[in-house]
């Protein structure tokens, strides 16, 4: 067994335009004063890292690991979700999703997607270069809209929409093949990838390839109802990277899943700071734990009620009391009775 890595936070939710958060020397000595081992960087956020310069010089990925380590931070991932979303966008979301892009390719979805597409490959190699070996990204989603089948969904209609989203996926996947880097997606509501069977769909269509992984987020599981702890198992040899965040979800004769349009204070299913919801972290440590994984335990800050930088504070204590530090032996080592092979035959009876 592996002792889990943390904690680390993802710095897309703090990074702003205000000291200490605009720049990544300034937040990583933020985060560092509040206990955290390291940062997981969006590669989308120009204040906190160049990610062209950082895919084609490792010169300069030399110069951040080493300011970091001066602030004794060591960098997680990479993240791309914002660019991943953009591999594949059903028309019905162009305008909102329109944001994330450059402002050269707003506008136009194809270049748009063109786009999207070297960003991954430039975090690929910016990875590789960073000395990285796990990434975190979203799929995207053109099946979301019929998440719900009212009206029918046309036969083939879905088995379309992932045959697609594969074909587009498949030759970045074949980057972070080359730059030996794991891909983990998160799964997540509004992905096509949001559940196990999804993750599975998808799976298939890229002829299981070795690259294409998970990212665990049991919040997003706990507010669709699902085994959260069974999924770790399930997935466990998939599982790369995972997000700590906290959930809860509390229906009500009025409201369910879907929320009812609410916003998020006034949710059935709601975000929250670690320690404030009801994900059984404790389960979720013993899980990773038991099953060999040996990456990082990422804080992502997500609440409706709670300050950023007091989910921040309470999130480092909150991860680094629940990591467990595994033993190297077994507790009824004392009682063993140094047998043999010669031994065991005359205990069995096989003399």
């Amino acid at each position: 067994m592996k002792t889990i890595k943390g904690p680390a936070i993802f710095l897309a939710q703090f990074a702003a335009d205000e000291t200490p958060f605009n720049s990544l020397d300034e937040i990583a000595a933020w985060a560092s004063n509040l206990g955290f081992k390291g940062v997981q960087i969006p590669s989308s956020d120009e204040r906190l890292i160049d990610l062209k310069l950082a895919a084609e010089s490792s010169g300069y990925c030399d110069e951040i690991k080493g300011m970091l380590a001066q602030h004794n931070i060591e960098i997680t991932e990479l993240s791309t979700h914002l660019q991943g979303q953009l591999v594949a966008v059903h028309p019905a979301y162009d305008e909102l999703f329109d944001g994330f892009a450059a402002p050269e390719v707003q506008g136009n979805p194809k270049k748009r997607q063109a786009w999207a597409v070297e960003q991954l490959k430039l975090a690929a190699r910016a990875s590789m270069n960073l000395g990285l070996t796990t990434h975190a990204s979203f799929s995207g989603a053109l099946a979301w809209p019929y998440l719900y089948p009212w009206p029918q969904r046309p036969a083939g209609l879905v088995e379309t929409a992932f045959d697609e989203l594969a074909k587009r996926w498949l030759p970045i996947l074949d980057c972070f093949e080359d730059a030996g880097v794991d891909l983990g997606f998160e799964i997540h509501p509004g992905e096509d990838l949001h559940d196990g069977v999804t993750f599975e769909m998808f799976l298939e269509r890229v002829n299981n390839h070795p690259r294409c992984n998970i990212l665990f987020d049991p919040s997003h599981l706990v507010l669709q109802q699902l085994d959260y702890l069974g999924f770790l198992e399930h997935y466990k040899e998939r599982i790369k990277l995972v997000h700590i965040k906290d959930a809860e979800f509390n229906p009500t004769a009025q409201q369910g899943v879907y929320g009812g349009y609410q916003s998020w204070v006034d949710r059935a299913g709601r975000f929250r700071s670690l320690g404030d919801g009801q994900v059984d972290f404790k389960g979720i440590f013993s899980k990773l734990s038991a099953n060999d994984f040996d990456g990082w335990a990422v804080l992502e800050w997500e609440c409706c009620l709670k300050h950023q930088e007091d989910g921040a504070r309470e999130g480092a204590q909150f991860i680094s009391d629940h990591i467990i530090r595994v033993t190297d032996k077994a507790f009824d080592d004392f009682a063993g009775s140094g047998t043999d092979i010669e031994s065991n035959k005359r205990i069995l009876g096989l003399d």
